[in-house]
């Protein structure tokens, strides 16, 4: 029984899905590749599979590149949601300025969804509960005290542990809201000994923390960036990332540090054990 983690190829935008091991379906981001160039809807792409329900959905931030897919939501009806609730109408507007028709279609969507799910969330009904999930321990960190100019750094960061082993999705989160969040002991117990980091902000330098390394070393970085920008920070990440063995589909395997969906296409993540029972790692790229 495994953990599944998928990042998409969104050019630049962030959209993973998590199977856990019972078969609990959950969604961090909405993302979407750009109709201009490489339609790709990872919604879509699911009810294509035949996933006709989501269990969980968490939405980072409300940036475009993170909802870009959220008019296609509803359709799966998902059980709960978690976003940062403490940003208001004005915060989030403000924040996406210049808005097209369609984007603002999408803005009103996100907000609806913000009123729609309110109420609280039992243990017995909570996908983040382990009981509920094959025992896959999910964490989220809302940080909140940085200025809401900046939507980046109010992103819910969500770490998940199963087999004793640490998958870190951190959202567009910058140094502000870094230090916010490494000054509680309980997220650092839980980011402590991270296996696989998805490097924040696309792996933008903007993103980069060196702290955070100084409780953790993982030994694969995961990018989910579009065209190549000045600001990479790739070879930061490099530099605190111990490798490991990545399989490419129909390809030769290679130890690599870090991965990225510009170049590697769709990033699938497997945690699951062996005949010995011991716990282990799989990297897939396409």
């Amino acid at each position: 029984m495994a953990l599944n983690l998928i990042i998409w190829n969104v050019q630049h935008g962030s959209a993973a899905y998590i199977q856990t091991p019972n078969g609990k379906r959950i969604i961090i981001d909405l993302g979407a590749g750009d109709t201009a160039r490489n339609a790709f809807s990872p919604l879509q792409h699911l009810w294509n599979a035949g996933i006709p329900t989501i269990d969980h959905a968490t939405i980072t931030h409300p940036h475009l590149d993170h909802i870009d897919d959220i008019l296609n939501l509803d359709a799966f009806s998902p059980g709960t949601l978690s976003i940062p609730s403490h940003l208001g109408e004005q915060d989030i507007r403000d924040g996406n300025q210049s808005l097209s028709s369609g984007a603002e279609r999408k803005i009103s969507k996100y907000l609806e969804l913000q009123n729609q799910y309110t109420g609280p969330v039992t243990p017995q009904n909570s996908v983040l509960n382990p009981e509920n999930n094959g025992g896959v321990t999910i964490r989220t960190f809302k940080p909140c005290l940085s200025a809401k100019s900046n939507l980046n750094n109010h992103s819910v960061v969500t770490a998940l542990e199963y087999r004793g082993l640490k998958i870190l999705v951190p959202g567009d989160n910058e140094p502000p809201s870094w230090e916010e969040l490494l000054n509680s002991q309980d997220f650092q117990r839980a980011i402590a000994g991270t296996n696989v980091l998805v490097a924040p902000h696309h792996g933008r330098e903007s993103g980069y923390h060196g702290p955070l390394f100084d409780h953790f070393q993982p030994e694969i970085t995961l990018i989910s960036d579009g065209r190549a920008v000045d600001t990479s920070a790739t070879s930061r990440y490099s530099a605190k990332t111990k490798g490991w063995k990545v399989h490419r589909r129909n390809g030769p395997s290679q130890v690599r540090k870090c991965v990225t969906t510009r170049n590697d296409g769709h990033i699938e993540v497997t945690v699951d054990q062996n005949s010995q029972g011991q716990p282990t790692l799989g990297v897939l790229i396409d």
